[in-house]
């Protein structure tokens, strides 16, 4: 029996992994997985993945892209939601802000540097036009409870974060959202420590296989939208929309996506030299192309 530290935001997005668990899937196939929630998202998973303390990660493409970038040890083995994430720009249920417009200059809530509540604040700042420099002002607050906290409090003034996943807080009041942002690229991709693919391409393939064959069909298994709705407390009707919008793949990343990223973080000078495919992309021929 292989372990298998896998690290991922505690999130609808990830509730195929929780299936495999619990049907005892990759048990079945000599895999012991070990979920670790990172509520802290990308960048708590990046910092992770550097120090050892997680062997593979479901994490934001563009984190990982810049994270590679400043050496972290690690690939993008495939992509895992091909869709693009939605992104609210969430103001406290108080604010005077009422358009996207209006939070040029102001204070946005991130989870911590390199996360993507950060980078998605660049890619913002630069649809709207503006000076990235003087217009963008960051307050670290580590989570999705800690941008409560700091909005609540008027610490910070907006905060970016998956528009489903607040849904709720935008119902009972304590968020409003002003406007969205969707990720021009597909959004959650499945990184590995460089160590564990040198060590477990066997034990690597494995999971891609048994996550694979359960995202496939995920959709169609019998009252998912319910089951969903109930674990993340969410309305049914909002579930339903979140899945039809939301496409799972098990196909390698492209490289055209690959050049979108690497692009725009370029252009945002999050990154400072453009990589080769294969510095960023490992390729365990798994799947035919």
């Amino acid at each position: 029996m292989k372990t298998v530290r896998i690290g991922g935001v505690p999130e609808h997005f990830n509730y195929p992994w929780y299936i495999g668990l619990k049907t005892k899937a990759f048990k079945n196939k000599g895999v012991d997985l070990r979920w670790i929630d990172c509520p802290g998202g990308t960048g708590e998973m990046t910092q992770a993945l550097k120090e050892n303390k997680i062997d593979m990660a479901v994490v934001l493409t563009e984190g990982i892209v810049k994270a590679i970038a400043e050496r972290n040890p690690s690939k993008i083995i495939q992509t895992y939601v091909q869709t693009p994430l939605v992104w609210g720009v969430h103001v406290a249920a108080n604010s005077p802000f009422v358009r996207r417009s209006d939070l040029k200059g102001k204070t946005a809530a991130i989870s911590r540097m390199g996360s993507g509540s950060h980078l998605m604040a660049y890619i913002q700042a630069q649809e709207l036009n503006w000076d990235e420099k003087q217009d963008l002002n960051f307050k670290i607050v580590k989570n999705l409870e800690g941008g409560i906290k700091s909005l609540s409090k008027g610490e910070a003034d907006y905060f970016l974060w998956e528009k489903y996943t607040t849904k709720p807080l935008v119902d009972c009041g304590i968020f409003r959202r002003i406007g969205q942002c969707p990720t021009p690229w597909p959004c959650f991709v499945i990184a590995a420590q460089d160590r564990f693919i040198d060590k477990q391409s066997t034990t690597l393939k494995s999971v891609l296989e048994i996550i694979n064959s359960i995202t496939k069909e995920f959709k169609t298994i019998p009252d998912i939208d319910k089951t969903i709705a109930k674990r993340y407390e969410q309305k049914l009707e909002d579930v339903q929309a979140w899945l039809k919008q939301t496409q799972w793949t098990q196909n390698r990343m492209s490289k055209d996506s690959l050049d979108r990223v690497q692009n725009t973080l370029l252009d945002q000078k999050l990154i400072a030299v453009e990589l080769k495919h294969s510095k960023l992309f490992f390729d365990l021929n798994y799947i035919a192309q």
